[in-house]
This record gives C-alpha cells, structure tokens and sequence, in this order.
C-alpha cells in the first residue's frame, strides 16, 4: 500500500501545499481520501485526471472537499466526452452541498450525480476495492470521519480533523502510518473539540501503538517544527512533518518514505 500526499496544509491552502488530500494505492486501485482546495492540480503530478477509482471525504468543510467540484468539471467536459461516474463516500447530504458549491441544482436535476456516485458515510467497516476500510465519527464540529484503512496486513489510519478524541485511539490501534493532525500549538485559550495540538497528536499515537507518526493539516502560519517538537515530547517512535508530494510504502519492516 503506498501512501501520496497530494495537500496537508490545515484549515486553507499555503504557499507550500494545498489543503488536506492523501492518494493510496494497492494493486492497481487509487483512492483519494479527501479532496480540499487546491488539492486538483497538484493530484495530476502523481496520478492521470482520470486515474482516481473512488474518492472518500471526511467532512463538508472547505479544505477538505471543495476540489471535488473542480473535479466534476473536468470529469463532466473532458474533450474526449464524459468520464465514467466514480464512488464518492462522504456524510450525509454531501451531493446536495457540491452541487450547490458550484451553483448547480441539486433537486430537481442530477446535480453532480451524473458523474459521482454518493454513498453516505456511517460509522462501521467496508470494502472499497482492495481496501478494507473502517470508518469512526471523530469530535469535530460538523459529522467527521476518521478512517482505518487495511490492505496486505499494514493499517494506515487517518485523523481527519477533530479535538481529543477516544475514538482515534481505538480506530489507530497498532496503526504502521498514522496520519494525525495537528493544527494547534500549545497554549492558553483554545477551543475546544476542534482540533488537535502537536503534543495532543503524540498522545494520541502513543496510546494507540502506532509505528509512525505523520503529522499533518500543518496551519500556515504556525511554526511545524514547533509541532514536531511538541508531539516528540509525547511520542516515542519516528515521526514525520507532513509535505506535499511526500511518498510512503507501507511493507512489514514498517513505513518506508519513498
């Protein structure tokens, strides 16, 4: 299973990344976990515009999914005719909220339903190609989906956004890659049940059993060495920053950047 990442920049797109979207692979099949703004153009580096065999959204927010309305676009008006639809796992009410993030009527009228084909996210277990992926509510304002994702004996697992959470411990459980966010520094004054420090990132991971530690939906304008140092103060294996491009092979001798 190789993991892509396409954008890890939290809450908007920065000078160095777009927002949140991760591309795995295995056997042929491609999936996008999230599709945030910006994420389009940077994807088609790593993988054809019409590559992409499913695609799963974590939630509604902006950074997380607005891409997909670009990617209606390009899929719908290809020169060479309409792409076959594609599955899109999302929350509820996700076909109604894109068509209506590009000006489309989602009733009456197919909206983006002629090109992907929505299924509503709910906490449990699925497979999606060779993927077999479990799925958890996270604690984030709106629905949230963090994701468990098994292939060959290696588990990638994926934060999403959320605050402290029970459930990420359970659905990371002796996770090789955890993908985690960590869009606050330490400090007085958060909110909470919104997202996650570096430090908190690092507990979370070390509870769980997790192999290795990628941080990720780095905020623009925090300093991520200061996350890093935050979730080394926590976590006790390897951990990586987060950057676009950056390539890991899950094998049994543990996640190998590429």
């Amino acid at each position: 299973m190789r993991l892509t990442i396409i954008g890890c920049s939290g809450s908007f797109p920065g000078p160095d990344s777009p927002a949140s979207s991760y591309l795995l692979e295995a056997e042929g099949f491609r999936m996008l976990i999230d599709l945030g703004n910006g994420a389009l153009g940077v994807m088609q580096r790593h993988v054809g515009l019409f590559d992409i065999d499913a695609i799963c959204l974590s939630h509604l927010h902006a950074d997380h999914c607005l891409d997909l309305t670009s990617y209606w676009v390009a899929r719908r008006y290809a020169p060479e005719g309409p792409q076959p639809p594609i599955p899109v796992y999302a929350p509820e009410h996700a076909a109604e909220r894109m068509a209506l993030a590009y000006g489309l009527e989602p009733d009456p009228g197919p909206g983006m339903t002629d090109t992907f084909t929505f299924t509503t996210l709910t906490p449990g277990t699925r497979r999606i190609g060779p993927f077999l992926i479990t799925t958890r509510r996270m604690n984030h304002p709106v629905e949230t989906y963090g994701f468990r994702v098994e292939h060959g004996g290696r588990i990638l697992a994926y934060s999403a956004d959320t605050g402290p959470c029970e459930a990420l411990v359970d659905l990371s459980r002796r996770a090789d890659l955890l993908l985690c966010e960590a869009s606050f520094l330490d400090g007085p004054g958060l909110p909470g049940n919104l997202h996650l420090t570096g430090r908190q990132a690092g507990e979370h991971a070390e509870r769980a059993g997790v192999r290795h530690l990628v941080l990720t939906h780095l905020v623009p304008w925090n300093d991520k060495e200061c996350s890093f140092a935050e979730a080394s103060g926590t976590f006790t294996g390897p951990i990586s920053l987060a950057a676009t491009g950056q390539e890991f092979e899950l094998t049994p001798s543990g996640p190998l950047p590429m």
